[in-house]
């Protein structure tokens, strides 16, 4: 059995567990995999927040709690990518267009921004969930 997070057309994430990636890849095409927020059938997989090291290597022991700064950098161009290619840019009013978003006075979607750390605080009392991504800067070689 293998978890997979998974994430619908709307933006809803979830996770859902399957006998092995084909499986998954069957399920989706036949159209049978449902977001449980919205019933939407068009998923995909998410990045996933979490990796299980499924063996040991002596050499990779002594490197623990080290992290590649390109890795690290290649990851987050991947985010990026993602989030520019699938949120609109709100900019200062991000903390607005969540909230009016979150009290469904503007319409669900996903939405990127600046939220300045009151707005954040008063977002995180009112319950709108965010996620705060660092912006990526020029790794010098």
């Amino acid at each position: 059995m293998i978890a997979f997070d998974l994430i619908c057309s709307n933006g809803h994430k979830f996770e859902s567990w399957f006998k092995n990636s084909d499986s998954f890849e069957e399920k989706r095409s036949f159209g049978i995999i449902h977001c449980p927020v919205c019933n939407d059938n068009h998923v995909e997989k998410a990045f996933s927040t979490f990796a299980i090291k499924k063996y040991s290597d002596k050499k990779e022991e002594k490197k623990e709690g080290k992290i590649d700064p390109h890795q690290a950098y290649q990851a987050l161009q991947v985010i990026t990518e993602y989030v520019n290619k699938n949120f609109e840019d709100v900019g200062l009013d991000f903390a607005k267009e969540a909230l009016k978003i979150h009290l469904g006075e503007a319409e669900k979607r996903n939405i990127k921004g600046v939220a300045l750390p009151d707005e954040e605080k008063i977002l995180k009392e009112e319950g709108v969930p965010f996620l705060k991504v660092p912006v990526l800067k020029h790794l010098d070689n």
